[in-house]
């Protein structure tokens, strides 16, 4: 190995370290925590029922997804919604009922000359979202599956929570039963 080569190496790997060492800072500067007891946790579980269209259904590197039907529910802190619902699942989560799946012409209404339709498949979805309330100010984040099945075990006593918010105060990334 050269000078040239062993100094362009060391100057490598100290710009390696300097910036994993400034992205390092940046993310524990940039994340805050905060205890509360005012707090609600909600799941919006979704059914969407979709279809694949393409000249080749199994080899096409882009097909054309269009979506169907879709029915939502909201969960609130792990309580059964009112009205027919489905569940709770594994996870504690209940489901809306299925919307009605797409009929052969809806289908074929969609398809485009010379394109195959791939038969109706039912897609699942959560989004997880915390609000809380921190003196007078209410704030709503997008959340996790972890943090909102710690506020569905801490809700029936009302027990503070310390939540860890993540870059930018833009998420909540943590929720723990403050003892």
């Amino acid at each position: 190995m050269t000078i040239q080569q062993k100094s362009d190496r060391s100057f490598h790997e100290r710009f390696l370290l300097s910036t994993v060492a400034v992205l390092t800072a940046f993310t524990l500067t940039s994340c805050s925590t905060l205890v509360t007891d005012q707090y609600e946790a909600t799941a919006l579980t979704t059914y969407t029922w979709q279809v694949k269209y393409a000249y080749d259904l199994t080899n096409e590197p882009s097909p054309r997804f269009e979506t169907f039907a879709t029915t939502s529910l909201l969960n609130r802190n792990g309580i059964k919604p009112p009205g027919t619902v489905i569940g709770p699942d594994d996870r504690g989560l209940w489901w809306p009922t299925l919307p009605p799946r797409p009929s052969v012409s809806e289908v074929e209404q969609r398809q485009k000359p010379q394109e195959q339709a791939s038969t109706p498949e039912i897609l699942k979805a959560v989004e997880y979202r915390l609000t809380y309330t921190l003196g007078s100010q209410q704030k709503t984040l997008p959340t996790n599956y972890a943090v909102y099945r710690q506020v569905v075990k801490a809700y029936p006593s009302k027990a503070p929570l310390r939540l860890t918010l993540g870059v930018g105060d833009n998420s909540v990334e943590k929720a723990e039963i403050v003892k």
